[in-house]
């Protein structure tokens, strides 16, 4: 330890309450920035978790064409008039009937992490006076699970049997709860077109989605095809899950290589969910930040007012041949020393609020406590800030110190 730092230890241990209260407002800026960011990391995820629930990252399905064929040819005679109204695009085609062959073109893209096929249409479920309308979606139950994780969502009963029953549905609990049934009671359901089969409710679902849940109902994807009369390679949609849904948009682009049919990214269809949770990362990094500035005012405030203490001191120093460089190097090991000690400090105490607020009970989809992450890139990055203030707010007053006149202090 060498003359400088000798001095800069006397300076802060001379002063104890002063050193306290400096080492408090680092720590306590640095484990607010832990535990909003992970707070609101936590919140992120729940919140793609219960979006990917029964959402994949690319969606595959028979659109209406956007290029409309004119039903005329323009005519090449400036003079002719060509009038066409009321005119309209029709599909002339619905779902996908070759959705097997497309489906294992995607398994060969190595960004894919799985593909399953569904076929939804809109039905009406009967249960005695109660009728409601409902999603009815047949499902391939092994992809299905590997995409969503439906098997976890299950309630009552098991998402496997729907292939050993052609009669078994399943049904969210809220469409359960609102036309009275309950797993073991047999319902009606009836197509558009008229037809009409009996199943027996094998199961509840409860995704945590309760607009879902109130409307959802699964069956096996051999049964739904031979209730809406379709082929064996028939489906509405092919759902795409990617190993990093972030990159969800870029794979699309891939997928719209090998098929005509309307490719669809979530972040297409979803823009509100990128864009809220983009709000939510920068609202906990600019409190956090707000927070750690503010604890360097503090430093900063702390450190003017030992450097306008100390004023004597420094130019006795510098007066005894120390020079500016010395004096700055005194002030910012006390700087140094502050921002260390308070930033092992922080890092303790946010940890332990980032635990207290994962015991916190709450229930929301799957979890029963406050969601958040334990994301070492919060603690380094805290860590960091935290320092890199204590720094700057060191360094000014120390600049300030460092240029005083010995001879102008010590006439008085």
């Amino acid at each position: 330890m060498n003359t400088n730092q000798k001095i800069a230890k006397v300076h802060l241990t001379s002063r104890f309450r002063q050193l306290l209260v400096a080492i408090l407002s680092v720590s306590f800026g640095i484990s607010m920035y832990i535990a909003m960011n992970s707070f609101m990391a936590g919140v992120n995820n729940i919140q793609t978790e219960i979006t990917f629930t029964s959402m994949s990252h690319i969606k595959i399905y028979n659109d209406l064409s956007e290029k409309i064929a004119p039903i005329i040819p323009k005519p090449k005679d400036s003079n002719t008039v060509l009038m066409v109204n009321n005119a309209r695009n029709i599909q002339y085609t619905q779902g996908i009937k070759n959705a097997d062959a497309i489906k294992n073109e995607l398994l060969n893209l190595p960004e894919i992490n799985g593909v399953a096929l569904q076929l939804n249409e809109k039905v009406f479920i009967r249960n005695g006076v109660s009728n409601t309308s409902a999603s009815l979606s047949g499902i391939e139950t092994v992809n299905e699970n590997k995409l969503f994780e439906t098997a976890k969502y299950i309630v009552e009963g098991n998402l496997s049997e729907l292939d050993k029953r052609s009669d078994g549905i399943i049904l969210g609990v809220g469409l359960a709860q609102t036309i009275g049934v309950k797993t073991g009671n047999t319902i009606s359901v009836s197509t558009s077109e008229g037809i009409s089969k009996t199943f027996k409710i094998i199961g509840l679902l409860e995704s945590g989605s309760k607009g879902a849940d109130r409307t959802r109902a699964l069956i096996s994807i051999q049964t739904a095809r031979q209730l809406f009369s379709k082929n064996k390679s028939y489906a509405t949609d092919i759902l795409v899950n990617t190993y990093d849904y972030n990159n969800a948009s870029e794979v699309a682009e891939k997928v719209r290589k090998l098929t005509d049919y309307k490719v669809e990214s979530w972040q297409e269809g979803n823009g509100q969910l990128v864009s809220s949770s983009l709000l939510r990362d920068i609202l906990a990094i600019a409190v956090s930040l707000t927070i750690l500035i503010v604890a360097g005012f503090g430093i900063y405030n702390i450190m003017n007012m030992t450097v306008n203490e100390k004023i004597k001191e420094i130019a006795i120093l510098k007066a005894m041949g120390f020079n500016g460089k010395d004096v700055i190097e005194i002030f910012l090991t006390q700087s140094v020393a502050i921002g260390l000690i308070g930033g092992l400090v922080g890092l303790f105490l946010g940890n332990m609020i980032v635990q207290m607020l994962d015991i916190v009970p709450f229930k929301i989809a799957s979890h029963n406590t406050l969601p958040v992450v334990y994301n070492a890139k919060d603690y380094i990055l805290a860590f960091s800030f935290g320092t890199i203030i204590t720094l700057i707010a060191g360094y000014l007053p120390s600049r300030k110190a460092s240029k005083v006149d010995p001879v102008e202090i010590l006439r008085g």
